[in-house]
């Protein structure tokens, strides 16, 4: 079905257009997955919250903008993408589907998260990338849980102190974001495996070589004159890593050599939980 034609019916609230953007979706799929991605829709259809066992249900890519209270039957729903919409805030009807793993909302108009969040207590992974938050709602420091954290490409200026709580923690993204010092709450993490700085304002880098867990550490495009020292082992990406040597002084000029390797980025396709 073409794109045009999908906005056309996307508007009509008759059950014959939504049956066919749904393309005559009557049953719940044996894999217990709907994909609805790409469709246009400006509503989710209430047909769908019928299907009570759902655990996978993609929306990406489409024009909505609220959600229906009916959604709250999904309570098996484990995965919940609602990247690339218009939402300017969370529906508190997502917060009460408790069995959630991930839930993507990259790539919206998000300023704020809702406290209601808290309720997401089996949360893995949230994709918050992409929106326009100036700082990190601390209600995601309540997700105890939370094992990834991607949270690029936004108006990120410093991260909460109790971001430490999440010991469960093992990958933050915070590329593209208005970061001017390396967070120093990230330095009280010794749990964390990866640490995404990329593309900010941060112009030195501490020691990272006390945090045990650490394998990989992103720091490239920033306009620092110092690597992040880290343990034997760590790999990083940016100017002066392991495979180049750091800026040396030679007749009182600092010489710098940059490193012309493409930073790392976050996985691109969605990942199941564990």
């Amino acid at each position: 079905m073409g794109n045009s034609l999908k906005a056309i019916l996307a508007f009509a609230p008759s059950n014959k257009c939504q049956k066919y953007l749904l393309e005559d979706l009557e049953e719940m799929p044996v894999d217990k997955m709907v994909d609805l991605s790409g469709r246009q829709l400006r509503r989710l259809p209430l047909h769908i919250c019928s299907f009570r066992d759902l655990v996978k249900l993609y929306l990406s890519d489409n024009n909505l903008n609220h959600l229906p209270p009916e959604l709250e039957q999904l309570q098996n729903l484990q995965i919940l993408a609602l990247d690339f919409n218009n939402f300017k805030a969370l529906p508190l009807v997502v917060c009460t589907l408790k069995q959630l793993c991930i839930l993507y909302l990259g790539n919206n108009k998000l300023c704020s998260l809702p406290l209601e969040l808290r309720l997401l207590q089996n949360l893995k992974t949230l994709w918050i990338e992409s929106n326009c938050l100036q700082y990190l709602p601390e209600v995601v420091c309540e997700l105890s849980l939370l094992k990834t954290l991607h949270a690029g490409s936004n108006a990120l200026r410093t991260l909460p102190p109790q971001l430490q709580c999440l010991q469960e923690l093992r990958t933050i993204w915070l590329s593209g974001n208005l970061l001017s010092e390396f967070p120093p709450v990230l330095l009280d993490m010794p749990f964390l495996e990866v640490i995404d700085v990329d593309r900010n304002s941060i112009r030195f880098f501490p020691s990272l070589a006390h945090l045990p867990g650490l394998k990989l550490v992103i720091y490239d495009h920033n306009p620092c004159r110092n690597a992040p020292k880290v343990a034997k082992g760590v790999r990083r990406v940016g100017r002066w890593s392991e495979e180049t040597p750091e800026p040396r002084k030679r007749s009182g000029a600092v010489i710098e050599i940059t490193l012309d390797e493409k930073p790392l980025l976050p996985p691109a396709t969605k990942t199941e939980p564990e």
